[in-house]
């Protein structure tokens, strides 16, 4: 039992909570924002420790530090790296490799938010599409191309969010193409309207840009019905997800990769290095990106 007369579970305590300091991925699912899952991550293990009314969207004196490093669409699912305690300063720096989706995109509808939660706001034959003339078209986009970031996404303007701007009536205008390259880009299956892709891709990267742009290439109009993040940096789908019946103290200890100690310089007053101590040369971790969209507080990954 803890002080306030809560129960613990398997005699886990806040301080053992507190001791935690790494990362590991757990799996997101389809409808929760990468936020709501973060928070239900935090009230199920303060739910462990015996931690009641806890709120965890307070950022002073948190009970336990988490934050994530990658958001993925409240339409999305798959892949979602966390950082526990420490672990939040190191996400940026241990998730510098590449990440691969698996995407079902819809010829023939576009949408105002590229993906299935939108509304239609276009339609357009597709019946002269071929399988080879999507995979020739499919050869400009592969390795570093422009892409303008979708008008729906965590990036922001005067430190608001663009899809939280769209959604109060404000008028926002696209940001600049920027530069993002993608490693490699195939076609799994052509059913029209349907079509799937398995993408590899660095930071910065919109998958839903991605389908709208085929789209656009192919005379048609395209959106993603369906994105699966299968990998990001060292951490995938098949090896390294919690479940969520596995979000608990004794399987994230075990699936946590640690923080390396600082070493005597760092702690000898270089306070600016060791917040990034995890970084080791030629490790492969995702992606740095300029927007903000973890519950850390540290630059994160673009909505996809």
């Amino acid at each position: 039992m803890t002080a306030d007369g809560m129960a613990t579970v398997n005699n886990v305590t806040l301080s053992k909570l507190q001791s935690l300091n790494g990362i590991f991925a757990i799996y997101k699912k389809q409808g929760p924002t990468s936020a709501d899952v973060l928070n239900m991550l935090k009230q199920k293990l303060l739910n462990e420790a015996g931690v009641a009314n806890a709120n965890h969207r307070k950022r002073k004196k948190q009970a336990l530090k988490l934050g994530h490093g990658g958001t993925l669409d409240s339409t999305a699912s798959g892949v979602l790296v966390i950082g526990i305690g420490q672990g939040t300063k190191m996400l940026t720096t241990m998730l510098t490799g590449s990440k691969k989706y698996t995407a079902v995109g819809e010829l023939g509808k576009a949408t105002d938010t590229l993906d299935s939660s939108g509304s239609v706001v276009q339609e357009k034959r597709y019946d002269h599409i071929t399988r080879e003339a999507f995979e020739e078209k499919m050869k400009e986009f592969i390795g570093e191309i422009m892409q303008v970031p979708p008008l729906y996404s965590a990036l922001k303007k005067d430190g608001k969010r663009l899809s939280v701007l769209l959604k109060q009536g404000h008028v926002v205008e696209a940001k600049p193409a920027r530069p993002v390259t993608v490693y490699s880009l195939s076609l799994q299956d052509f059913s029209p309207p349907l079509f799937s892709l398995d993408i590899e891709c660095g930071g910065g990267f919109y998958v839903r840009s991605l389908v709208d742009d085929l789209g656009k290439a192919l005379s048609s109009c395209a959106h993603v019905r369906e994105l699966t993040r299968t990998k990001q940096g060292r951490f995938t789908l098949e090896e390294h997800v919690l479940q969520e019946e596995r979000w608990t103290f004794r399987d994230i200890s075990q699936s946590l990769q640690p923080c390396p100690e600082p070493t005597a310089v760092q702690k000898n007053g270089k306070r600016g290095k060791a917040r990034d101590s995890c970084s080791q040369p030629g490790s492969e971790c995702a992606d740095p990106s300029p927007e903000r969209a973890g519950g850390a507080g540290r630059d994160c990954c673009p909505a996809d």
